[in-house]
């Protein structure tokens, strides 16, 4: 594919992603989880800008509410990008949040990944793609597959990576009012740990995986989350009419696929206003990939 064009002042996308399933198959002595997963972005995406500075100073213009500017995981990624090559430039960022807080759609993850690629160009670093997703992962667990760029297979903490192509599907996405901590989910002592490990080969051909099989395995964080917060659970028995409804990530959003976009809008039309939700499309590349 051939590298996108990234330019100053441009808006960058960063898509959300969705977990096909998440499997805790076990636990690390220092206490992170051993994960296996199926990433999958959608077109659904926080968009970001980016502007120079000469004097090294990382700025985000447009910072969220109840976040300090220095927490948030675009300021991070870019003062991780500045240490681990002692590139001495600056860059003020606006961040246009479309995806939500504690969604489990990777929204920050995202974000901060977007900023290691498009800092990285723009910088004129050109570090390789596995520096940056070594990088990523001080961040979070969900930061290298979003520089990674393609759909995946992921096993250890996330970060293990194998490419997949996923049949097409549209995602109807509901979002419970219910924003989740992910560190509570995974301190919480009911919590299936001992999923049976799977190889690729259990749900892929080639790399291929067909439709009947988007909704293979499960979210082992499911059930304590929809123990925890009952506004997942409810719209988890909504969404459990149609296929391979589930959580995403720790929650709280929700998902079913379908085979084409005007199934899921006809499902849309079904659920109680009071639920966000919308319609995405499955994408197998993320948009600043090449």
């Amino acid at each position: 594919m051939t590298a996108p064009q990234i330019a100053w002042g441009a808006p960058l996308p960063a898509p959300a992603k969705i977990n096909q399933f998440l499997h805790v198959i076990g636990r690390r002595a220092d206490g992170y989880h051993l994960l296996q997963t199926v990433f999958r972005f959608l077109d659904r995406a926080d968009q970001l800008r980016f502007f120079p500075r000469d004097d090294g100073e990382v700025i985000l213009r447009t910072p969220l509410p109840g976040v300090p500017a220095q927490s948030d995981l675009t300021v991070r990624a870019a003062h991780a990008l500045q240490r681990a090559t002692g590139c001495r430039r600056g860059v003020e960022i606006e961040l246009e949040k479309n995806l939500p807080l504690g969604g489990g759609l990777g929204g920050g993850s995202s974000d901060a990944a977007t900023v290691l690629i498009a800092l990285n160009r723009l910088w004129g670093l050109d570090l390789p793609r596995e520096r940056l997703q070594a990088i990523g992962l001080e961040l979070g667990a969900d930061v290298p597959v979003f520089v990674f760029g393609r759909a995946a297979f992921g096993e250890g903490v996330g970060e293990r990576l194998s490419a997949l192509s996923l049949a097409p599907a549209w995602y109807l996405v509901v979002v419970a009012p219910a924003p989740v901590a992910t560190a509570s989910v995974f301190a919480e002592p009911a919590l299936t740990r001992d999923s049976p490990a799977v190889t690729i080969a259990a749900f892929s051909a080639d790399g291929r995986v067909p439709a009947q099989l988007l909704g293979f395995g499960r979210n082992d964080l499911e059930a304590v989350v929809r123990r925890k917060q009952p506004e997942v659970d409810q719209v988890l028995q909504e969404l459990c009419r149609y296929p391979g409804a589930r959580m995403s990530g720790s929650g709280s959003s929700c998902f079913a696929w379908f085979a084409d976009e005007a199934s899921a809008r006809s499902a849309l039309a079904t659920l109680p206003p009071r639920w966000p939700a919308w319609v995405a499309r499955g994408i197998d590349f993320h948009p600043l990939f090449g």
